[in-house]
């Protein structure tokens, strides 16, 4: 008996293998007929912020070099990096053996001008008086004489030329006493030449020109200083500011009075108040930035000069406004733009009012309704049929107006 062929045995096997190649050829049909997706998102109602966000350092208002005006050797050190002094506060000394030696010699001058020399001339005017006024009673005597009868003519002359020296006499003891008399020529030169050597003197102690904090210290005890050479630079005291370097793509969007949140790099878990002070007039063409500056109100106590700090400038908020993301706005003119809508299946361009910008978000005033869904950045035409993969919007408070962290930093 000849075999049976398996073909004719199985029959269903065949239809089988024919069903699945149909379901094949349907399977890929449907997939090439198929909308393509593309990222989009739902329209929602958000607390928009807009922000300029910028990275800078402390400084203060004023730095000041302290240096000697003469050259000395250092002989004291009386301050470190760090401390606080006050403005006169002595901070090192020099050797001052000839400036004091120069200043006692002229103490001494003074006081022996007061304790001895006029004392001298007092006395000397005072014998000068009493001696003057015993020549006019002999004189007087010698002219009742004469005037009588007796005497002769030169015992009279003789007393007159006594009185007339001893006017003589006391017109130069008064002379002599009024140059050493208190406020007299003699003190004055006195104590013109005392107040010479005791500046002199005082040059061998440097001091504090203003109050403020020791940033760095030059010099230590032995070392020779020369006039001009920095010896200390001292952080005035003052209100803390931050200086930030602003792109100059974002400075419409700043004004003074500003609020701000300032992280240090070296406390990220610690954030501090600000407010924006002062915006340059210029921008520096090199780096093409603003120069902004932040007042700290109250500076928490680790905040140290030179530290680096990231701020966030609050330029604009809205509150449960409708937004859309940026990447979602095409052709945008002004307060103009145009988005596509996912509606019936298919992309359509709607034409929307733009209002606040963020980084990432931009309010919706009008030519869009919350719930509907608008196209992302994907390259897709009015009318073409697409079908959407919904993401989540960007979160609000990320947005921000522009971004300096990239910017380079300015010269310390």
């Amino acid at each position: 008996m000849p075999a049976t062929p398996i073909t004719s045995r199985f029959p269903w096997q065949r239809l089988l293998w024919v069903l699945l190649a149909l379901a094949i050829a349907a399977a890929v049909l449907w997939w090439r007929s198929r909308p393509p997706e593309v990222s989009g998102y739902k329209i929602e109602t958000r607390n928009l912020v807009q922000n300029v966000v910028a990275t800078g350092y402390v400084i203060t208002p004023s730095r000041v070099q302290v240096a000697s005006e003469i050259t000395g050797t250092v002989v004291k050190r009386l301050v470190d990096r760090g401390e606080h002094v006050k403005a006169g506060q002595v901070l090192l000394e020099l050797r001052a053996d000839q400036t004091k030696a120069q200043l006692e010699q002229a103490r001494a001058a003074l006081r022996q001008l007061v304790e001895q020399t006029r004392p001298q001339a007092a006395a000397a005017l005072a014998q000068a008086k009493v001696q003057l006024e015993q020549a006019e009673r002999d004189l007087k005597r010698a002219q009742g004489v004469f005037d009588a009868g007796g005497g002769s003519a030169q015992q009279l002359e003789q007393a007159q030329t006594a009185l007339r020296n001893a006017r003589q006499q006391r017109d130069s003891a008064q002379a002599a006493y009024n140059a050493v008399a208190p406020g007299g020529a003699q003190q004055r030169v006195l104590e013109a030449a005392l107040n010479a050597a005791s500046a002199v003197n005082a040059r061998n102690v440097v001091r504090a020109g203003v109050s403020g904090v020791v940033l760095a210290r030059n010099v230590e005890v032995g070392d020779t200083v020369t006039p001009g050479q920095p010896l200390f630079t001292l952080a005035m005291d003052g209100a803390t500011e931050i200086l930030l370097p602003v792109n100059e793509q974002s400075i419409g969007n700043l004004q003074l009075g500003q609020q701000a949140s300032c992280v240090a790099d070296a406390y990220p878990d610690r954030s501090f108040a600000a407010q924006v002070s002062f915006l340059a007039p210029q921008v520096d063409r090199t780096t093409g930035t603003l120069e902004v500056r932040l007042r700290v109100p109250t500076p928490p106590v680790w905040l140290k000069q030179d530290m680096t700090v990231s701020a966030d400038i609050i330029t604009a908020q809205r509150g449960n406004t409708l937004v859309v993301p940026n990447e979602a706005l095409r052709r945008v003119d002004g307060d103009q733009a145009t988005v596509l809508v996912l509606r019936g299946g298919r992309a359509e361009a709607q034409q929307v009012k733009l209002g606040l910008r963020g980084l990432t978000l931009t309010q919706i005033l009008s030519g869009l309704s919350s719930g509907e869904s608008v196209i992302g950045g994907a390259s897709v035409k009015p009318g073409e049929r697409v079908q959407l993969q919904l993401l989540p919007l960007p979160a609000a408070a990320a947005s921000g107006a522009a971004s300096g962290n990239d910017l380079p930093m300015p010269g310390r």
